[in-house]
């Protein structure tokens, strides 16, 4: 009698959309339906806007997010990364750019419906409109930022490089949700929630422009020894 297969695993990737999509999921619905963690959240929010880290800083991290400010910086990356990938030869050079900027037109695609279902009201000092959750600067700036490094991770050599510029992104998108919790533009969870739809731009991103990849040595043009190849 043979033994009977192992169960397949599912995908890694379909765990990691999975995780963000539910988790978006359970922060809606405890926003919409002014649930405890929505008064927690609102309280974190209220004792973050009264702390004492300078307003100056915090209005200089929470402009990070505007579009006049992240869409540029992607444009940049977008072109350079482009006009490298088509200079080493590589088949497609184009998608991963296409894919960059079809994530970030998904951005206000996805936020402004949102914001106009939940209309969830802003923190003390705003208009008293609603339409604050999820965050529109928190998105644009996780996905123009993330984007930009999707783009450059093939062209850099070392893991550690790699590694760092990762770090250093993630670091960046926190600390522009900082300053807007802390300016009072928005609740924490305005924030959570849009990294959580960013994720998921990002991923679908990120599975794209992974089938383009060339393997080593696989590039129709012998590329410079000190020049990576996309």
């Amino acid at each position: 009698m043979s033994a009977s297969p192992a169960p397949r695993r599912p995908p890694l990737h379909f765990s990691y959309f999975s995780l963000c999509v539910l988790l978006f999921a359970l922060l809606t619905w405890q926003v919409a339906a002014e649930g405890p963690l929505r008064r927690a959240d609102e309280r974190a929010g209220r004792a973050l806007a009264d702390s004492r880290f300078p307003d100056r800083a915090a209005e200089f991290l929470a402009d990070l997010g505007n579009i006049t400010v992240a869409v540029p910086v992607l444009a940049a990356v977008l072109a350079y990364t482009a006009w490298r990938c088509r200079r080493a030869g590589t088949p497609r050079w184009w998608l991963p750019a296409v894919a960059a900027a079809v994530t970030m037109a998904a951005v206000p695609a996805l936020v402004a419906p949102l914001k106009a279902v939940i209309d969830r009201p802003g923190p003390p000092g705003t208009d008293g409109s609603g339409g604050y959750y999820p965050s529109g600067h928190t998105a644009t700036a996780a996905v123009a930022y993330g984007a930009a490094v999707l783009l450059v991770l093939p062209l850099l050599r070392g893991a550690y490089g790699r590694r760092e510029l990762v770090i250093g992104c993630a670091l960046l998108n926190v600390a522009v949700g900082f300053g807007l919790v802390r300016r009072g533009y928005h609740w924490p969870l305005d924030v959570v929630a849009s990294w959580c739809l960013s994720a998921v731009l990002l991923g679908a991103m990120a599975l794209v422009i992974s089938r383009n990849s060339v393997p080593v040595g696989g590039s129709t043009r012998r590329s410079s020894s000190r020049t990576p190849s996309c």
